[in-house]
């Protein structure tokens, strides 16, 4: 049935373009919020791993903040 497509079974280079794009356009606000609650921003990356992007979230919702802690000391 797909045999007269040009890019029959192999992946279209535009593919794995698109996929970084995404893939910057979700890491870089997960970046971001790891570093303003005061957790490394390295976790952002776990924002592309299916399901444990789901646990990330509930963990920054529901985590004692560094940054909090850091806040009140200087207070």
């Amino acid at each position: 049935m797909m045999e007269g497509n040009m890019f029959g079974s192999t992946m279209w280079a535009g593919h794995w373009l698109w996929m970084l794009v995404i893939a910057i356009v979700a890491v870089i606000p997960a970046w971001r919020i790891c570093q303003r609650t005061g957790f490394s921003g390295w976790m952002g990356i776990l924002i592309l791993i299916p399901m444990v992007n789901l646990v990330f979230l509930y963990f920054i919702a529901f985590a004692d903040w560094p940054a909090d802690k850091a806040g009140a000391r200087n207070e």
